[in-house]
Parts: C-alpha cells; sequence; structure tokens
C-alpha cells in the first residue's frame, strides 16, 4: 500500500466508525419504534372473571359461514361448541342465492334445523337490467321457499354496486323498494350494513384512530370523492326504513353508528321497525361503559347479540366467553382481541347487564324478529 492509499484509508475508517455508530444509535433509539412494533404491556392488575356459557340461551344474529360450509368442516363438532358456550343458533348472513344458498341449506340446515338460521343475499350482477327489481322479488321469494328466513344486505349496497353511468347504487334507489317491501310481506328482517365505522371516512394520518389497522386494510377506506360520505350512506338507509314501516330492518354493528350512542338512539326512537346488534363493536362499546350500559338498558327490546364471527374460526368458544364476560361482569380494562378477527388496540370495560336485559338480548329480541325459531 502506498503512501497516498494508505492516508486515505486513515480518513475515511473515522467517518465510516461514525456514521455506523450514529446509525445503530438511532436505531436503537425509543423515538425511532415504529407504530407497527409498538405492543404496550400493561401493568395493571384487575380482576378476571371467567364466563364459560351465557347466563341465558344465545343467539348469535351476525356471523359469517362459508368458511366452514367451503371446507367441509364436522358440523358436529362446530354444534358441541355452541352447546358448550350455550348458543342455541347462529345465523349465517352467507347464504347467498342459487347454488350456493342450496348448499348451506344442505350442509348446516339439514342436519341441524334449528340451530342454523340462514339468510339469503341479492344478486347484484343483473342491476342495470330493466327487469331487475322482478327478477330479485323472484329469487327472493323462491330463497324464502327453500327455507332462508332473512336477507343479508352487505356495504357493497352504496359502496360498491355500480349503476350503468358508474355511480354507487344508492341505498335508497327506487329500484330496490320492491325487494324491501317483500321482505315484509313475507315477514323476514333485513340485516343491512350501511357505511363504516367513522375513522374509514377520515384521512389516514396520525389522528386516525384505526390507523395501525387500517393500514393493513386499505381498501377499507372511504375517504374519497368517489364514494357517498358517511352521513349521506346513514340518511339514504334511514330513508328506506321510515318509507317501509312493516319491514324489520337490523343495522348491523350498532347501526354502524356506535361512536354516537346518542345519535343512535334518535334514530330508534323515530324508526320503530328499527334493531340493531353489537357484533365486531365491543370496542367501541366498551371504552364508554357507562353510556352503553345506560343505552342498552333503556333500548333492551332493539339491541340483540352477535359476534360477526372470525374470518377463519367463526364459532370457537373463546370468541364467545369474551362476549359473556364483556356483557355480564363489571371486569375492568378487558383485552377483547378474541372478540373477532379485526379489534383495535383498546381495552375495555364490562357492562354488566341486569338479567332481564341480558335474556332479550342473548334470545327473546332475536326470537321476536326472525320467523321460524322454536
Amino acid at each position: 500500500m502506498n503512501i497516498k492509499n494508505l492516508y486515505h484509508t486513515l480518513t475515511i475508517l473515522p467517518l465510516l466508525y461514525f456514521f455506523i455508530g450514529f446509525y445503530c444509535d438511532r436505531k436503537d433509539d425509543i423515538k425511532n419504534i415504529q407504530l407497527v412494533d409498538y405492543q404496550p404491556q400493561p401493568m395493571l392488575v384487575t380482576k378476571e372473571t371467567y364466563v364459560p356459557k351465557a347466563r341465558y340461551p344465545a343467539i348469535d344474529v351476525h356471523n359469517h359461514l362459508r368458511h366452514i360450509v367451503e371446507s367441509g368442516e364436522d358440523i358436529s363438532k362446530i354444534v358441541s361448541i355452541m352447546d358448550e358456550c350455550n348458543v342455541k343458533a347462529v345465523v349465517d348472513l352467507d347464504g347467498g342465492f342459487g347454488e350456493n344458498l342450496d348448499k348451506h341449506l344442505r350442509v348446516l340446515k339439514e342436519p341441524y334445523p334449528d340451530r342454523f338460521i340462514i339468510y339469503a343475499r341479492i344478486d347484484w350482477s343483473r342491476i342495470n337490467e330493466p327487469d331487475f327489481s322482478e327478477y330479485a322479488v323472484n329469487q327472493l321469494e323462491e330463497a324464502v321457499r327453500k327455507g332462508a328466513q332473512g336477507l343479508k344486505i352487505s356495504k357493497s349496497l352504496g359502496l360498491g354496486v355500480e349503476e350503468a353511468d358508474g355511480r354507487y347504487l344508492r341505498v335508497d334507489s327506487p329500484k330496490l323498494d320492491p325487494i324491501w317491501e317483500k321482505c315484509g310481506e313475507l315477514g323476514i328482517p333485513v340485516e343491512i350494513h350501511t357505511s363504516d365505522p367513522a375513522a374509514f371516512f377520515t384521512p389516514l394520518d396520525k389522528h386516525n384512530e384505526w390507523l395501525s389497522i387500517l393500514v393493513k386494510y386499505l381498501n377499507w377506506m372511504f375517504n374519497k370523492p368517489e364514494f357517498y360520505s358517511r352521513e349521506e350512506l346513514h340518511k339514504q338507509r334511514n330513508n328506506v326504513i321510515a318509507k317501509h314501516k312493516n319491514t324489520i330492518f337490523s343495522g348491523a354493528h350498532m347501526g354502524n353508528n356506535p361512536e354516537n350512542l346518542q345519535q343512535l338512539g334518535e334514530w330508534l326512537d323515530k324508526y320503530p321497525n328499527f334493531y340493531v346488534n353489537i357484533d365486531a363493536r365491543l370496542a367501541e362499546l366498551g371504552r364508554q361503559p357507562y353510556t352503553a350500559r345506560k343505552f342498552i338498558i333503556k333500548y333492551q327490546d332493539r339491541v340483540m347479540f352477535g359476534t360477526d364471527g372470525y374470518f377463519d374460526t367463526p364459532i370457537n368458544a373463546e370468541m364467545y366467553r369474551t362476549h359473556w364476560r364483556f356483557l355480564e361482569t363489571d371486569d375492568e380494562y378487558m383485552d377483547i382481541s378474541k372478540s373477532h378477527t379485526v379489534t383495535p388496540d383498546w381495552r375495555v370495560y364490562g357492562l354488566y347487564l341486569p338479567d332481564e336485559v341480558l335474556n332479550k338480548l342473548y334470545y327473546l329480541n332475536a326470537k321476536k324478529m326472525i320467523p321460524g325459531i322454536k
């Protein structure tokens, strides 16, 4: 090595050591922890109540069983879990239409007619054909003849189904009036999912309380000009409920407005044919336990139990037991991550509901709403 090269080496090495050291210091700096890596361990010591089964027989009015049906899983094992947790029946919202409905009825309803309740869906593929309304009504009548006991409407209505001009089909479109009327004539409820959590309609930035989850599910973001606003979607749905007074509507996920129980109460006061269920909203209810408890007690004849299930294991004991603990105990700062596949990071507080309210929430309200429950 000549003198010149040695000089350059001796000059560069200190700088190299400096930058390596600076990088390591920055990497270990507590201020540089990524949001996705932040998993705080609570130091709070609180009571943990184990509730193996519901205090009263329960009907899960909101679940998705397509995974069970498609996987060929042993249904008797599923029913054993239900028995273990005191779940008398589960509503399968994935019945769909045509051959899919036939399969769900065959796999679930035939062997266990009283344990599974199958809801039909609408075939939106023909929405822009002139005879769509007549077609959908005939399809619905046929589904009920086969054994369907309700109709499920997903959030794609308002946020996904497109009309011929490219605009999203309004929830209160006149095209759909014959469907809502037919549900009333047939005496079946409509489980309707309109809009989504409030955070899904706000910017994906440091202020978004669902940020850690939404970065994984970017297609859940609806804060874009092509979508109706959350308020507009709720208005469209409420227009339908007001117009079709003889049809029962059940608002999925606390009517998708658990962030504002005062407004939700105003809707329930205004629309006597509107019900709600708690599915996948324990996080919202449990961080306002005083308000949520008062709300459910006040509207005890209009609120129902549902879970929304897991994506891959929609019926499991731990999921149900998390719900029993939340609804029946006064446990504090609970981890509800086992209540649903996608759950916000915050902890919640049990509602400790009275027995009379639990009986209605678990069973009696669903029995009143859904035909054919023994």
